[in-house]
This record gives structure tokens, C-alpha cells and sequence, in this order.
């Protein structure tokens, strides 16, 4: 099978290919991609463009489809949505599971979107049992998109275990803030804290109240160092584990022999600091298991398919082999790609292609996966592939990488938790062969467990995010993730998706050439008021009203037609007014299809009794400030790159733009995350986009920006998601990544500084574990204040569900993009 010489999907049985080129291409999108960086230019022929001037889908029936990646087509691919996740070691956990189950062959889970991949034997595992195979050991696994069902049914206590921490940890705090604390001051005698009635007025409750706290906040990380262990892989939720357990247990046994130096409040201390640091770091992840889950639930999970006797059987998805024909009714989602063998109808493909304008398709035409029919009934041959399904994948494959922080951060722990609790057994066996006391030698180690606990390297790339998410949304933009942030200096190429991004996605009649214009649109409402397409619906608003008598009306991929008031009007794309010297065209007519191309718009003809009366102009507006925002990008010395699914000479007036360096036009779906890889390797990229087949490329990108106004996945995808359509925050953007990237960078350095410092005072018996905690809890405060200074400060936001039922008019809040 031949692969694109670009992106490497399969170019089917139409490759793209020019003769001065070398190679297949699966798109003209790719073609053009490998020109420019060879340096050379051509565009598509006229038979090449549907009606509205775009490209017409390349047949991808070669392509691999799910369950044939590997080479064994009977197993199935199945995502699920996980809860309980806590680091990346679960996912090896997970995965170690997942295959011991029988009739599970591979499996890949996903911290960063907190789903797993498997792949599975139908006849072996039901579909329905992969979610029991998963559970156990705090684990929940569901289809994607169920989590959302559940929102509101039932009290999450993972959800509000951050207040509970700050709430829980009071009353083990008072008894040393009013009683303890004071006698090691010396502000009571030492005798205060030896009474029978101190005694059960404070220790007993002490010791309780430290219980409960250990058992409510303690296990999700008792449960995450148990789990790095069993794959041994330690994290650092091991050491903090070992601190916790030890600070609390050696209070248990002070306590026990009548001893009054207790350290319930080092347990508490840790576990109340670590635990507000996961919640932040949950909040900003579990945008990436939005867009993956909006993806992977917008796919049908059955299709109608035509049996043999010609009736139709609702089956599993599944269950559609190659050459099947479905049924797909008006309101219906694709189930697959696929070619139209009977009827015709009208597909809105914007939720896989991110284009606006639906597409005409008949008999014989290529249609994609996940398209919905906005009208008309289709029975489609199914193929082997599905655009939507390799979306998914490609997303998944993305958003799954391991990167930035995360991977500094777990190579880190990997190495430090092992080397910490040599360093504390090393530090009680040296001052016990010293002469010290079994009591001082343990203590010493228990404050080396507790000094080198990383909560400020934990918080540190959380808390920095939250602060530049308030600093961005005051500029209407909310950052959502932190690994753009910190692996961007600056962007060295910005890529702009057309459609919704640069232009408004709304389609408006921009002129008529004509001899009569008003005859011409009157006529041409009059058959488009028959039609949902965009253009005609833009056609109709302008037209004057009428009550002409219209009947007999047809479809075809190119043009519409019908009687009006005894005369046959065809209206439509100008390749339909060509074949077989049917129509005469004039002169006058060419150069006005010609220059609305060139500038932007796309010509729609219009003609009666065999001769062209006129051509409408329409367009997709650009927005406004579009020019604007280009210039300031490119006005730092960056470039300027457009994609678009649309013909190349419907982009005139992009490539005529001087800030504009580069236009790739006719680019597939999943061909943009291919290109953006490509760019990333000339230097550092921004992409921007809105629409579901952007967010493999907001994912792969350097730095993804989407437009609130646009699909729910492509927001899920970004890093960045601006508010409305509002393009002249995209420059304030930058300036937030690169300071919010130097605060997480000092945060960071300051955590490891610390613990150089922190370790060997430790190990020198210069602090106990108090001072150790006191410690461990400032540097923490370090890396808050420096996290929010000149933020305008941080407001109890950081504790709320990450998901809002509705967005307030203000717009969302820092790092929770409005719905």
C-alpha cells in the first residue's frame, strides 16, 4: 500500500502526484506542503472542486481502519474513560491489568487524558465487560462521555478533598497551636502538657482527629505509592508516604509510652500540602480527557446495514465489514467513510473537517465518517477506514506523549525517592554507631523523610498556571495547560486554520455580476429556498422577496435546479456549466468567477435556457481584526502559515497579504497534524484553529490557541482557549507563556535548591521533625508567592469543581473554558 511521501497516511486509490515532483500525496494540502519546503507551486484542476469550490474528499479505501494496525483483524479498539488515576505510574499498573484479563491483548493508558486504549477479541471479552476488568484498587473505568451523565447524581468526595483537607486539618492544629507550640516556647511550664486532663482533653482527640485525617486524605496517595511500587516504578507519593506513615506511627508509640513529643501535625501538614497540589494539578489535566472523550463519544456505535434480502438489521458498529452497505437517514451521523451508492443528500462534514459549508454528494461520491446528513437518505458501501476513528487515534497518540515538566518531574522522583530513604536509614545508623540514643536516630531519619518531601516541586508547575491563567483571562484568553508553557521560549512559526478562525464561518453574498442582478437573484432564491446549503440560504437573505411558482427541483454534486415560473434555472458551481457545451458562457461572466476567486469569494453561477445570466459572489467574511493580529505576530520576526481545506484559489487573498508567508490549501483532516509536525521541526509552533479536525494539530503544536466559538474539542485539545472571537488576544498570549514559563523554571529551581540545602542540615541533626515540616511548608509559600506575585492575587477559585455548570457573563473562569 503506498503511503503519502508527507504524512505518511495511506493516498488510497487516487494519489495526488505532480510531475515535477517526486512521490504520492494523499492530499493537495500535503503536495503543497513538500513544494514549498522544495520551492515550487500548481493548484488543483477544475474537475478536482466540488459546487462550493472544494476540494473533493480523496478515496482513502486503502486506509487501515480500527482492528487492522496490527495485523490481526479480529481485535476490536476500545477507549474508556478512567477514574482514580493519581500519577503516570498507574499507567503501567493499569496496563499490567488490563492484559492479565483474558481476551485483552494490548492496552495503553493515558495519565495526562486519564482514558486507556485497548485492544481487544470480541469473541473472547464482550465489549460490555472491559469496564469490570479495570476496576479495583480505587480505580473506575466507563464509556467516554458517562462521567458527564453523572455529573450532579451523587456526592464526590475526590471532587471536595481539598477543603476537606484544610477543614480536617483544624482540629489537629488547635491542639498545637493553643497547648504544644506554646510549652516548646516556653510560654507554659514543661508540667502543663503532663496532666491526666490534658491528657484526655488533647492527646486523645489529637491522636483520633490525625486517624481520621490519615485514612480520608491519606489514601489516594498510600494507594498511588502502593501502585509505583508494584510496577516498580517509585514516585514521590512513595516518600510522602514513608513520611506520613513514619511521623504518625512514631507519634502513636510517643503517645502510647506517655511521651509528650507527639508529630501527628508533620502527617497532617504533608498530606494537607500535597493534597492541595494534586487538586491543582487535576484541574489543569483533565482537559485533555475532555477533548479525547468529546471525540471518541461523537462516534455511532451502531449502523442500519442492508441485509441480504434487501432489509434492514440494526447492528454493532462493529459488526460492518468492507464492502457492507448502511443506511443513513436526514439527522444521521456517518458511521463510516465510505462511497454513496443510492440517493442523494446534503453532509455537514464541520465537525471532522472543521469546514463550514455542507457538502452536495450523489451516487459515486466519497463521503467521510462522523459527517452528519443535514438532509436526504443515503446508502453508503462501507470502507475499511474512518476519518473520525483515525482523529481519534491521532489524538490520542498526541495528548498521550509524555512531556515537558511531567517527564522532568517523574525522571526525578525515580531516582530521588530511592536516594532519600538511603539517605535517612544512612543518617540513623551513623548516629546510633555515634552513641545517640535509638529515639534521636529515628527522629533524625523521620527528618530527612519529611525535610526532602518535593511539595514545592509538586506545586510548582500548577501553582504558576493558575497564575498566568488569571493574568491571560483579564486579556480575554484562558491558559489551560502547562507543558506549552513551559517548553515555549517563543513561537518561530504561527499557523492559522482559514475557516472560523481567520473568517467568521458565516457565508454572505458579497456581489452580483450581472445584466439584471435583481432577475438573477430572484430566480436563483427561488431554487436555493428549496436547499439548507449556506450559500443558499445567503442567496435567499439578500434576494428580493417573490412569490414565483417553483417545482420539479434536482440535485446534483455540482448544482441545483428547478422550474421557475416555466423556465429551467440551474444554479450552481461554475465546472457545472462546462460539460458537454450545454451552456454558453460569456466572457464577461469568466472574468467575474475569476476575480471573485481571487478575491476570497467562491462564484456561484446562475443560468436559464442554456446561457450563464450571472454570477454571485459569496463569501466566508474575514473577521475584522484579522490583519491586525497577523501583522503584530509577524511583525517579531515569525511566519505566518495558513491551512485550509479549501481550493487554493478561493485563498487569494491570503497569499496576496504581505504578512502571510505561506497558504497550504486542500489540506485532509488528518493531514494538519502531519503538517504541523513537519513545521516543528523548522522551530518552535503556535497553532491556532476551532474546529474538531484542528485538535490533533493544537495538540501536537508547540502552543495550541482555539476560539471559544468552536467545537468542544478543539478547545479540550489547547493549550489556550481565546473568549468569543476576539483575535487581538492571541499577541497577549505570548507574553503570558514566556512569563509564566520563567515562574515555573524558578519554582522549579527552587525546589531542587532546597532540598540540597534541606537534606544534609537534616541528616546533621541540626532540625527535628517539626522544624522539618515548618520547613518542608515554607518552601511550599515560596513557590506560591512567587507563582502569584504581580498576579493581581488568587481568589478561592483553585477550590472549585473544575467543570461549572454555566460560565458567568464575565466570561470563564482562569483555566475553565465557557460552554
Amino acid at each position: 500500500m503506498t503511503a503519502c511521501t508527507l504524512c505518511g497516511l495511506p493516498v488510497g486509490d487516487r494519489p495526488v502526484r505532480e510531475d515535477d515532483l517526486e512521490g504520492a500525496f494523499c492530499c493537495r494540502g500535503c503536495l503543497e506542503v513538500h513544494r514549498i519546503r522544495d520551492g515550487a507551486d500548481d493548484g488543483p484542476s477544475p474537475d478536482e472542486v466540488d459546487r462550493e469550490g472544494s476540494l473533493l474528499p480523496a478515496d482513502t479505501s486503502d486506509a487501515d481502519g480500527p482492528g487492522t494496525g496490527d495485523g490481526d483483524e479480529t481485535l476490536e479498539t476500545a477507549f474508556l474513560a478512567l477514574e482514580g488515576m493519581h500519577c503516570t505510574t498507574c499507567e503501567r499498573f493499569l496496563e499490567t491489568v488490563a492484559v492479565g484479563t483474558a481476551g485483552i491483548r494490548e492496552a495503553r493508558a493515558s495519565y495526562a487524558t486519564e482514558m486507556i486504549r485497548l485492544r481487544y477479541d470480541p469473541e473472547t471479552i464482550d465489549r460490555e465487560e472491559l469496564p469490570a476488568a479495570l476496576e479495583g484498587v480505587g480505580y473506575r473505568a466507563h464509556d467516554p462521555g458517562d462521567d458527564r451523565e453523572r455529573e450532579g447524581s451523587g456526592f464526590d468526595f475526590g471532587e471536595y478533598r481539598t477543603a476537606f483537607a484544610v477543614l480536617l486539618a483544624m482540629p489537629v492544629m488547635a491542639p498545637y497551636l493553643l497547648f504544644i507550640y506554646p510549652t516548646y516556647l516556653g510560654l507554659y511550664p514543661p508540667s502543663f502538657l503532663h496532666g491526666s486532663t490534658i491528657r484526655t482533653m488533647v492527646f486523645v482527640p489529637l491522636a483520633l482527629w490525625s486517624t481520621l485525617v490519615l485514612l480520608g486524605l491519606g489514601y489516594p496517595i498510600f494507594r498511588s505509592g502502593y501502585v509505583s511500587l508494584a510496577v516498580r516504578r517509585p514516585n514521590v507519593d512513595v516518600l510522602v508516604s514513608i513520611a506520613v506513615l513514619a511521623a504518625y506511627a512514631y507519634s502513636l508509640a510517643a503517645f502510647a509510652v506517655g511521651s509528650r513529643h507527639v508529630y501527628f501535625d508533620v502527617a497532617v501538614m504533608v498530606l494537607v500540602v500535597v493534597t492541595v497540589g494534586n487538586r491543582l494539578e487535576t484541574a489543569v489535566k483533565r482537559r485533555a480527557a475532555d477533548a479525547h472523550s468529546d471525540l471518541a463519544a461523537a462516534r455511532e456505535t451502531t449502523a442500519r446495514r442492508v441485509a441480504g434480502d434487501g432489509s434492514l438489521e440494526e447492528v454493532p458498529r462493529e459488526a460492518c465489514d468492507p464492502g457492507d452497505r448502511v443506511v443513513v437517514n436526514s439527522g444521521d451521523r456517518l458511521p463510516f467513510d465510505g462511497t454513496v451508492v443510492d440517493g442523494t443528500a446534503t453532509v455537514d462534514e464541520s465537525f471532522v473537517t472543521g469546514e463550514s459549508i455542507p457538502r452536495s454528494v450523489a451516487s459515486g461520491d466519497a463521503v467521510v465518517g462522523g459527517a452528519v446528513l443535514t438532509d436526504g437518505t443515503l446508502t453508503v458501501a462501507v470502507d475499511d477506514s474512518s476519518t473520525l476513528d483515525r482523529l481519534v487515534e491521532l489524538l490520542w497518540e498526541v495528548q498521550s506523549t509524555e512531556v515537558g515538566p511531567q517527564r522532568l518531574v517523574n525522571g526525578f522522583a525515580l531516582a530521588f525517592v530511592p536516594l532519600v530513604i538511603v539517605l535517612a536509614g544512612v543518617a540513623a545508623a551513623l548516629w546510633l554507631a555515634a552513641g545517640a540514643s535509638a529515639e534521636t536516630a529515628l527522629l533524625i531519619g523521620l527528618s530527612v523523610l519529611v525535610v526532602s518531601c518535593p511539595c514545592s516541586l509538586g506545586i510548582a508547575t500548577p501553582l504558576a498556571l493558575a497564575a498566568g491563567s488569571g493574568r491571560a483571562a483579564e486579556a480575554g484568553a484562558a491558559v489551560l495547560s502547562a507543558n506549552a508553557l513551559e517548553r515555549i521560549t517563543d513561537s518561530e512559526i504561527v499557523v492559522f486554520d482559514k475557516t472560523g478562525t481567520l473568517t467568521t464561518g458565516e457565508m454572505t453574498v458579497e456581489r452580483v455580476a450581472a445584466d439584471d442582478p435583481e432577475a438573477v437573484l430572484e430566480r436563483a432564491a427561488a431554487v436555493e429556498s428549496r436547499s439548507s446549503h449556506p450559500i443558499a440560504e445567503a442567496i435567499v437573505e439578500v434576494a428580493p422577496a417573490t412569490d414565483r411558482a417553483v417545482d420539479g427541483f434536482e440535485r446534483d454534486p455540482r448544482s441545483v435546479s428547478a422550474t421557475v415560473d416555466g423556465r429551467r434555472v440551474t444554479v450552481g458551481h461554475p465546472a457545472a456549466f462546462r460539460s458537454d457545451g450545454a451552456w454558453t458562457l460569456p466572457d464577461r461572466f469568466r472574468e467575474a468567477i475569476e476575480s471573485a476567486r481571487e478575491d476570497g469569494c467562491r462564484p456561484t453561477v446562475v443560468g436559464w435556457d442554456g446561457v450563464v445570466r450571472g454570477v454571485v459572489a459569496v463569501r466566508d467574511r474575514p473577521r475584522e481584526n484579522w490583519a491586525d493580529v497577523v501583522a503584530a505576530l509577524a511583525a517579531d520576526g515569525r511566519r505566518i502559515v495558513v491551512l485550509t481545506g479549501d481550493d487554493e484559489r478561493a485563498t487569494g487573498w491570503l497569499r496576496n497579504h504581505p504578512d502571510v508567508d505561506d497558504v497550504f490549501a486542500g489540506v485532509r483532516p488528518a493531514s494538519k497534524e502531519a503538517v504541523v509536525r513537519g513545521l516543528r521541526e523548522d522551530g518552535t509552533t503556535t497553532m491556532i484553529g476551532d474546529g474538531t479536525n484542528d485538535a490533533p494539530a493544537l495538540a501536537r503544536a508547540d502552543m495550541g490557541i482555539a476560539l471559544e466559538e468552536g467545537t468542544d474539542v478543539a478547545m479540550d485539545a489547547a493549550d489556550v482557549v481565546v473568549r468569543g472571537d476576539d483575535l487581538e488576544a492571541i499577541p497577549t498570549v505570548f507574553a503570558v507563556s514566556r512569563s509564566t514559563r520563567r515562574r515555573i523554571r524558578t519554582n522549579l529551581g527552587w525546589a531542587v535548591c532546597y532540598n540540597l540545602l534541606a537534606i544534609p542540615l537534616a541528616m546533621a541533626g541540626a532540625i527535628n521533625p517539626l522544624v522539618a515540616a515548618l520547613l518542608m511548608g515554607a518552601s511550599s509559600l515560596v513557590v506560591v508567592a512567587n507563582s502569584f506575585r504581580s498576579a493581581g492575587g488568587f481568589g478561592p477559585g483553585w477550590l472549585r469543581r473544575s467543570e461549572p455548570e454555566s460560565a458567568t457573563e464575565s466570561g470563564p473562569e482562569p483555566g475553565i473554558s465557557a460552554r
